[in-house]
């Protein structure tokens, strides 16, 4: 019955974090039980465009490294963060979220074989919970009951919590940086003088994922509107 119950909550789950999460576990899981390895799975321009082995453009965003603390920490952040956002600003436009995704991904692959970083998802996690707290400035963050502050110092305070367990600040740093040109995109050059939105959701991304009317700027047709 319990499993029941977290199987029913998990479809509860918005639809892009219930794939994103699942698809982060269920890569780690298979490391685990020695399906796959971690270089089946990370960034390597040269076996993706000479070997054709396109599939490493996903799963370096999918693996978060062996099971234990660093990688529960990081599902706990993805899972929170990435079903704020789509349950809050991108609530009704799974479109734009998933082009978010795509925007975010294709920046860090590029700058990260700049940096000759392999293994991506930290980076997206980084910017998701960036993205998240320039959206929400005025929210006040309590971090593992030790801090209080407000939520824009989150992205900053998690690289730092990232240092202590080892890991390298080039990934956070990487994703802060796309979270903010994403951010600045997106939210702020539009509502400059003479600023526009440059970041265009592609229309056949809106046809297959979008439900008008779950877009909280959605009006009924006349033919849609109940009876009294």
């Amino acid at each position: 019955m319990a499993g029941q119950g977290l199987a029913a909550g998990f479809l509860q789950v918005p639809a892009v974090t219930r794939a994103y999460t699942a698809a982060c576990i269920l890569t780690t899981a298979a490391v685990q039980l020695e399906l796959l390895s971690p270089f089946q799975l990370y960034f390597n321009p040269h076996l993706v465009f000479r070997k054709f082995q396109v599939w490493r453009l996903i799963t370096t965003f999918l693996f978060f490294g062996p099971l234990g603390f660093g990688f529960f920490f990081n599902m706990v952040f993805v899972f929170r963060y990435c079903r704020m956002l789509e349950e809050g600003s991108f609530r009704g436009r799974k479109a734009d979220f998933v082009f978010m995704f795509l925007f975010g991904g294709i920046l860090m692959t590029l700058l990260g074989f700049l940096g000759s970083l392999f293994f991506l998802g930290q980076a997206l996690m980084a910017m998701l919970v960036y993205v998240w707290s320039r959206r929400s400035p005025h929210v006040r963050v309590n971090f593992f009951g030790l801090l209080n502050f407000q939520a824009p110092f989150l992205p900053w305070a998690l690289m730092g919590f990232s240092m202590l367990l080892g890991n390298s600040v080039l990934t956070d740093l990487l994703g802060i940086i796309v979270g903010h040109i994403y951010y600045f995109l997106e939210d702020v050059f539009p509502n400059q003088p003479g600023g526009k939105r440059l970041l265009l959701t592609p229309n056949f991304l809106k046809l297959l994922l979008d439900d008008p009317q779950e877009d909280p700027n959605y009006l009924p047709l006349p033919e849609e509107q109940p009876e009294p």
